[in-house]
């Protein structure tokens, strides 16, 4: 399994502060989301940010380029490149949404691999921005035993309006298909709340010891063989094995830290006063703040950064 690392410099003078490790993801056609994202993080904290941005080999120049030719060219990175050959045999070709099969989908889950020498690593989705300071989203406490901190979909009150509005999955059973008895020999509840892996806090020396990785590619595996993902998929293939491997097994993020499901509907709307409050806004689901239609994408834009090759646009009404 071949993972290769091309890295940019690195200032040493930073080297005694702590320094906060951010995965985040760079995907062929949504390249701005990732600089929007890095570019919010970049300019709400005072933090010695490292940003590992994981790629394919094809889409590597691209990002480099980009920020290296903007006002991002200050920040610390590292660019990884992402074989998708560790995958090979683990996904099924048939989910109804062929966007979430993407390579780079799971990349979440062969963190340890990516990332070596740090204890603790936050990951994030590319459709996020961050409005708060990510020092405080780093300082998320873990407890003993547990290798990574989520939301829970049941955890504010104030969404779920919004979930109930469009239809949405917030339970195992929009994720795992309990006609299968391996599913059902798992002895989880079908109502139990889900999470959201789009933003993830780990602990990398507990993910190794537990094996996380190999517990996933395990129940990767096991649905190409036995098709044990719900046919709704509440949020897609890399989401239904960690709901099984991290199942009683997480901490929390403060619900503020992942305020999500901007991107479920065109036209349902949070109220402006309760989006400036929150910490990180999350655009799941289908409808994209670079595309049209979308909603909040103000709240998006102000943190993107036009591309200077030209090569990525903004999809927008008059445009």
């Amino acid at each position: 399994m071949r993972m290769c690392i091309g890295c940019v410099d690195l200032e040493s003078s930073e080297e005694m502060e702590e320094e906060i490790p951010v995965v985040i993801c760079a995907a062929a056609g949504r390249m701005g989301a990732t600089i929007a994202a890095i570019s919010s993080i970049y300019s709400n904290t005072e933090a010695n940010v490292l940003f590992y941005i994981v790629g394919l080999k094809t889409t590597i120049p691209h990002i480099r380029k980009w920020i290296e030719n903007s006002k991002l060219k200050e920040i610390k990175f590292k660019v990884v490149e992402f074989n998708p050959m560790v995958l090979k045999g683990k996904i099924r070709q048939d989910a109804s949404r062929p966007e979430l099969l993407q390579p780079l989908n799971f990349v979440r889950f062969y963190l340890p691999l990516l990332i070596q020498k740090h204890e603790k690593v936050i990951y994030l989705d590319d459709d996020i921005i961050v409005q708060g300071d990510i020092q405080e989203l780093y300082d998320t406490k873990l407890a003993p035993g547990h290798a990574a901190a989520f939301s829970d979909d049941c955890d504010l009150p104030s969404t779920h309006e919004i979930v109930r509005s469009v239809g949405m999955q917030n339970t195992y059973m929009g994720y795992l298909d309990y006609r299968k008895q391996t599913i059902r020999d798992l002895g989880i509840s079908p109502s139990t709340c889900s999470f959201n892996p789009g933003v993830i806090v780990a602990n990398m020396t507990e993910w190794k010891h537990q094996r996380i990785t190999k517990q996933l590619e395990k129940w990767m595996q096991r649905n190409v063989d036995e098709n044990l993902y719900s046919s709704t998929l509440g949020g897609g293939v890399a989401t239904s094995p960690m709901l099984i491997v991290f199942h009683g097994k997480y901490s929390a993020i403060n619900p503020m830290w992942h305020i999500r499901h901007l991107g479920w509907s065109p036209d349902t709307r949070y109220s402006e006063h309760f989006l400036q409050e929150a910490k990180l806004l999350h655009w799941n689901g289908r409808y994209k703040p670079w595309d049209y239609p979308s909603v909040h994408t103000d709240l998006w834009e102000n943190w993107f950064i036009p591309d200077p090759s030209g090569k990525f646009k903004l999809t927008r009404p008059e445009s």
